[in-house]
């Protein structure tokens, strides 16, 4: 079967930053807000960043954090690719790592409307429309397909195709858009909902569900360490063919995102995004797409 290679992923995050970057450097407005006219590095350095906390940088996650994204549930190590990438963007915005501070949100809570006690969040928030109604986003930083976790012994570990997995009892976290690709497989039953990855990965071993659904890093990280006798069945086009770009939460109109879209767009012109996707999420391009 065809395998999405890598540089796919990365073409895709790459063509979105683009996009996103011309909108992060456009003219200010009549505000006359500085990090509005951003064109730069050098313009968005944090003694004139409009943070929560002068002089420091606040980060949210939720809680657990899993692999590959973090290592041993501390954001603060720098381990695993969101916390590297997060003390990286910190590191263009001229943030010492000691004047990084870590705080616990919860997904569901991050993407709705409202103030933030942050200044960004990184949980693999992918960019949709819809939520871009209520948050902002940073240019992205990565791309991910969605995965079908199942258990090794099920009838379902040897699907070749999202047919098969018509008459499956299929969930996944609630507010994620692995939730929405479940529409992509079309099973006959109403998605499962689970208020985390955790209680789907439960509801799999406890047989009240056939399959789960979440991006493929992650899939990697829980049928390895999460889920005993559990295999990745494929990845799957849910939409997108080169995967869903991730970006970094922000709330809505922030004066920070464009300063924090150059700082992305800064690691990806380096080849600093694409050396930690090699770092920490090589493995993910190793399974087979089931169409």
């Amino acid at each position: 079967m065809k395998l999405i290679p890598p540089t796919s992923f990365k073409l895709a995050a790459a063509t979105a930053a683009a996009l996103l970057a011309l909108a992060a450097c456009a003219p200010a407005d009549d505000s006359g807000d500085s990090t509005d006219a951003a064109t730069s590095i050098d313009d968005c350095q944090i003694a004139d960043l409009p943070v929560k906390t002068a002089g420091k940088l606040t980060i949210a996650t939720d809680t657990p954090a899993f692999e590959p994204w973090f290592v041993d549930d501390d954001p603060t190590n720098g381990k695993g690719f969101e916390s590297a990438v997060a003390y990286a963007v910190a590191d263009r915005l001229g943030v010492d790592e000691a004047d990084v501070e870590w705080v616990k949100q919860g997904f569901n809570q991050a993407i709705q409307p409202g103030p933030k006690d942050w200044d960004f969040d990184i949980n693999q928030f992918s960019i949709t429309p819809d939520r871009e109604k209520a948050v902002d986003f940073s240019s992205p930083y990565y791309a991910a397909p969605q995965a079908i976790i199942t258990l090794a012994d099920s009838p379902y570990a040897d699907a070749s195709s999202l047919a098969d997995f018509k008459d499956a009892k299929i969930g996944a976290q609630i507010g994620t858009t692995s939730l929405e690709a479940i529409d992509a497989i079309a099973p006959s039953s109403d998605p499962l909902v689970y208020d985390d990855t955790t209680k789907a990965a439960q509801a799999l071993l406890n047989g009240q569900a056939d399959a789960i659904v979440a991006d493929l890093p992650t899939a990697f990280y829980l049928t390895a360490a999460e889920i005993d006798g559990s295999t990745i069945a494929g990845q799957f086009d849910a939409g997108n063919a080169d995967g869903e770009a991730f970006g970094l939460l922000l709330p809505k109109d922030s004066e920070l995102t464009p300063c924090v879209s150059v700082a992305v767009d800064d690691l990806k012109g380096d080849g600093t995004l694409a050396d930690l996707e090699t770092e920490w999420l090589s493995k993910t391009t190793d399974v087979p797409v089931l169409k």
